[in-house]
């Protein structure tokens, strides 16, 4: 009886056996091609054939232990198994990698003390925000666990321009595990000073994604960051420089601000204006959502230099914006010499600019006459006014003249060694024509050169007219008058006669 139910479990198990392959293998064969695509499903699919091979096996090697199977039978139930826990694994490694998303959480812009500007990166791993995922992390397995399908490793990070040129300091940088729920912040400093830049992540299996943000200002800071690109400049005296200012702001509390100019010399008129439109400022707004916006400082020079305006001496001064709530408490900003160190204990936003006046001689050629009339045997004599109506005195002037051929020429002085600002020197000119000159008009060009600051300086030209009369004939002029008195003579004494008869 024993031996009856022994051989009858034993053809129980061994159906059971066969039926199991005989299931498993239809579940291998039902693969289905949309897995690659719904690779949850898919998984889902994989772990269902991996439980069934597994218990499978597990009874294959019972059944083998007690001598009851083949040794090829345990093999090929040991194939189907391991088959089925690689397919397992597969699908459980594509549904890790197509489920790791980092996003970014906040990318804020601020500017250190020493100017330079940040961006802090946070990043969080969202990949287990799905209520899918959420189910996969409850899977009790161990290779699922020793996957850490709720950390990421490896992400590399860099900031770009348009271009798709790094713009950050570090390059790239690299996040060794991003777990979910715990977000990490980077630091990169900017190379380039923009407002929105390019995200770029790459991920551990090679995947990545890029994206262009719109970077946030920090706030905190209650400050407007002040740039100039002409932060230095040389200024001709009599005319006005002009600075272009960008405007920032890193403020959630104030939104006017007031614009003052500080150490620069009372003589020197400053305004500030609105680029676009051109309007005088004195106060601005940053409307909302705008966070950038520009202005122009226009600093007009008097004609002359001065003791605090010195020629080629470079002036130091300050453009500072001050939050309109603060405008009271910074008054008397112009009563004294600021230094650095004070201006930066005030708190606001600020700019150090320089100025260095130039000034530029400007030579003027004064002539009195510019018509002459003389006999052919007279010489012309004339003379010329050089003024220096510039700002910067004038060297090495030179006076030259061109006179027609064979005439001869004397200037006198020729060369004049400075002309200083607002000085006039006299010039005489001596020309006297060819013995052989004939009757009509002559032309003669005065030219000037100089030099101020080693740059060539010119006049404008003058031009002289010399007219050339024919000499008077004495001689045949008292023989005509002495002609007509005989004439005369003549017909009275006819006369006379005639009236006697």
């Amino acid at each position: 009886m024993n031996t009856y139910r022994q051989s009858f479990f034993i053809a129980v198990v061994v159906l059971l056996f066969f039926f199991g392959l005989s299931e498993l293998n239809i579940a291998q064969v039902n693969y289905n091609q949309r897995d690659d695509k719904y690779r949850l499903l898919g998984l889902k699919r994989a772990k269902e054939l991996f439980e069934v091979a597994r218990k499978e096996f597990d009874r294959s090697k019972e059944l083998y232990n007690k001598k009851l199977i083949s040794e090829t039978e345990y093999d090929r139930a040991k194939g189907v198994f391991s088959d089925a826990e690689v397919n397992y694994q597969q699908s459980l490694l594509a549904v890790l990698f197509e489920a790791q998303f980092v996003s970014v959480e906040q990318a804020v812009k601020y500017q250190t003390k020493d100017g330079v500007k940040h961006i802090r990166l946070k990043l969080a791993n969202t990949s287990g925000d799905t209520e899918e995922f959420r189910k996969l992390i409850n899977i009790e397995d161990e290779l699922f666990r020793s996957l850490q399908p709720d950390v990421i490793h490896n992400v590399y990070v860099s900031i770009s321009n348009n271009e798709n040129s790094i713009i950050s300091q570090p390059y790239e940088a690299k996040i060794n595990e991003l777990k979910y729920g715990q977000p990490q912040t980077i630091d990169f400093k900017l190379l380039q000073d923009l407002d929105a830049v390019m995200v770029n992540i790459i991920y551990g299996n090679g995947a990545s994604r890029s994206m262009k943000i719109y970077l946030q200002k920090d706030q905190s800071q209650n400050i407007v960051v002040v740039q100039s690109q002409q932060f230095s400049q040389e200024g001709e005296l009599g005319k006005t420089a002009t600075y272009d200012l960008t405007l920032e702001l890193f403020s959630g509390v104030s939104n006017t601000f007031s614009l003052e100019v500080v150490n620069l010399p009372q003589q020197i008129n400053r305004y500030f204006r609105d680029p676009s439109s051109s309007a005088r400022l004195s106060q601005f707004k940053f409307m909302e959502n705008v966070n950038t916006r520009s202005a122009a400082l226009d600093i007009s020079l008097p004609d002359r230099p001065s003791d605090e305006i010195k020629m080629d001496k470079a002036i130091s001064f300050y453009v500072l914006v001050i939050p309109y709530e603060r405008a009271g408490e910074l008054k008397g900003l112009h009563s004294k010499q600021w230094t650095h160190e004070e201006i930066e204990k005030l708190n606001v936003g600020y700019v150090k600019l320089e100025l260095v006046p130039r000034g530029k001689g400007r030579l003027l050629v004064k002539a009195p006459q510019l018509f002459y009339s003389v006999k052919s045997n007279e010489k012309v004599v004339a003379s010329i006014e050089l003024v220096n109506e510039g700002t910067r005195r004038l060297d090495n002037v030179e006076v030259k003249l061109d006179v027609p051929l064979n005439w001869l020429k004397n200037v006198s002085p020729a060369i004049i060694k400075s002309l200083e600002i607002g000085e006039e020197k006299r010039i005489e000119l001596e020309v006297t024509p060819p013995d052989d000159i004939a009757v009509g008009r002559y032309e003669m060009r005065i030219r000037t050169t100089s030099l101020s600051d080693n740059q060539p300086v010119t006049a404008d030209d003058k031009t002289i007219t010399i007219e050339i009369q024919s000499e008077a004939n004495v001689f045949g002029t008292i023989l005509v008058v002495l002609l007509i008195l005989g004439i005369i003579t003549g017909i009275v004494i006819f006369g006379i006669k005639l009236s006697r008869k």
